[in-house]
């Protein structure tokens, strides 16, 4: 299975009989079986047939639209896989304080937890770097995170960790990239606008993954309900920002597959964006990166992190129909 990533602006999408053609004036781009395909996702000026979508919706196909320069309009999914059971269960998982405050200390823990497993990791392999120190400033946010009495206290640990991990993360920059922490909307540099890049791939595929398992998207527990914002993902995508978007972005760097000339910056002046040739480059390294096969650090199992994003959302499922501590992501036993 596989995403396809439509980037050729004012090109078509069609279909034919059971394949999927992408159309530029009289040329065929792309012409794939619709079985080989997981997931649509269009970026800027590219058109689509109804009878596309139609084909797109039968094969339980997810569609994703987004701007040219890669923010999130829309997803187009099939209603037929909602589950008002599971949607019980995680509105009473909800309502319950012990439960929001437990499963959110979770979320946390297992996001500090693997951002310093990336950091040690970066650490072993470059000892010139010097990051024993920000290593002991986010494992004593992570002791903290375990002692939290309220959300409001975890929000602020997490904050407090998130600022101290982006200080390491800027050490481990080895090519000449500006970063000075995240910022983002708009990003002001390469650094940020391929992390809010990432994350918005990543976000995409567990938004739709959460609402074609049957989940109420729009309804988190460390996150709190917002209006128009999938709050549950935003929960259930914080394990997964070191080890799948942050690695990412530090091998396109490092490796020297992006450079600078890979980026534009807004008409406006306001903003750095991919080019398009920087986004074929990306898609590459993150399909790579996400369907890489490594031993489940918790059950010795083979198995690709794009697969872990479906396996923790069944836990997340199980735990909410069960009442029960829903277990995160861990790449390390012990931090």
């Amino acid at each position: 299975m596989a995403n396809i990533y439509i980037t050729e602006q004012r090109s078509i999408l069609r279909k034919t009989g059971d394949r999927l053609l992408v159309q530029k004036d009289d040329r065929v781009i792309l012409d794939i079986q619709c079985h080989k395909v997981d997931a649509v996702l269009i970026f800027g000026n590219v058109q689509f047939t109804t009878q596309a979508v139609h084909e797109i919706l039968e094969h339980d196909i997810e569609m994703a639209i987004f701007t040219r320069r890669g923010r999130l309009v829309g997803q187009i999914t099939s209603p037929a896989t909602k589950n008002i059971m599971l949607r019980l269960a995680q509105f009473r998982c909800y309502e319950n304080p012990v439960f929001r405050l437990n499963i959110s200390k979770a979320i946390v823990k297992a996001k500090i937890s693997n951002c310093l497993f990336l950091i040690k990791k970066f650490a072993y392999n470059h000892p010139d770097k010097k990051l024993k120190n920000d290593i002991k400033t986010i494992q004593q946010y992570l002791r903290a995170s375990d002692l939290a009495e309220n959300l409001q206290q975890l929000l602020g640990i997490e904050g407090g960790a998130a600022k101290a991990y982006y200080n390491a993360f800027a050490k481990m920059i080895l090519n000449p990239f500006p970063f000075e922490g995240r910022k983002k909307r708009p990003p002001p540099d390469p650094v940020n606008a391929l992390l809010s890049f990432a994350y918005t791939l990543i976000f995409n595929e567990i938004s739709s993954l959460l609402d074609g398992m049957g989940f109420e998207p729009y309804l988190g527990f460390f996150h709190k309900p917002d209006y128009g914002r999938p709050s549950l993902a935003c929960d259930l995508i914080e394990e997964f920002r070191p080890i799948a978007a942050d690695r990412l972005v530090l091998n396109l760097i490092n490796n020297h597959i992006l450079t600078l000339q890979d980026f534009t910056h807004h008409s406006t002046g306001k903003g750095v964006y991919l080019s398009r040739n920087g986004m074929k480059k990306f898609f590459k390294e993150y399909e790579r990166v996400l369907n890489r096969e490594f031993k489940h650090p918790q059950n010795e199992t083979l198995i690709s992190l794009r697969r872990c994003f479906r396996l923790q959302a069944t836990a997340m499922a199980q735990s909410l129909k069960t009442n029960s501590i829903y277990t995160p992501l861990l790449m390390q036993k012990n931090t």
